[in-house]
């Protein structure tokens, strides 16, 4: 399932906004519904149920990295933005 991940989180950016990832698991979501009913799955069978429950694990999962990754751009601005600070206070001090 890791690939699947992978996919997913590939077709998603952190720039992007909730609502234009939304679009796309939603579109995963259509995607794996198709495949489901090619295969004769009807929504009630246990595979169906699994595989909807994989894809939403996998949201979850995306999601999860997203918020990391945007928590530690947050951090990473801050620290730049507390350094810059110091360093300048530091050059009004010596003046």
């Amino acid at each position: 399932m890791s690939d699947f991940t992978d996919l997913v989180a590939r077709a998603i950016s952190p720039a992007m906004s909730r609502e234009e990832r939304e679009a796309v698991y939603q579109v995963v979501k259509q995607a794996m519904r198709r495949l489901q009913e090619r295969e004769n799955l009807s929504p009630d069978d246990p595979r169906a149920l699994l595989q909807a429950h994989l894809v939403e694990e996998t949201v979850r999962d995306v999601e999860a990295l997203v918020t990391r990754y945007v928590a530690r751009q947050t951090i990473l601005a801050a620290e730049r933005a507390n350094e810059a600070a110091n360093a300048a206070a530091a050059a009004a001090a010596g003046d």
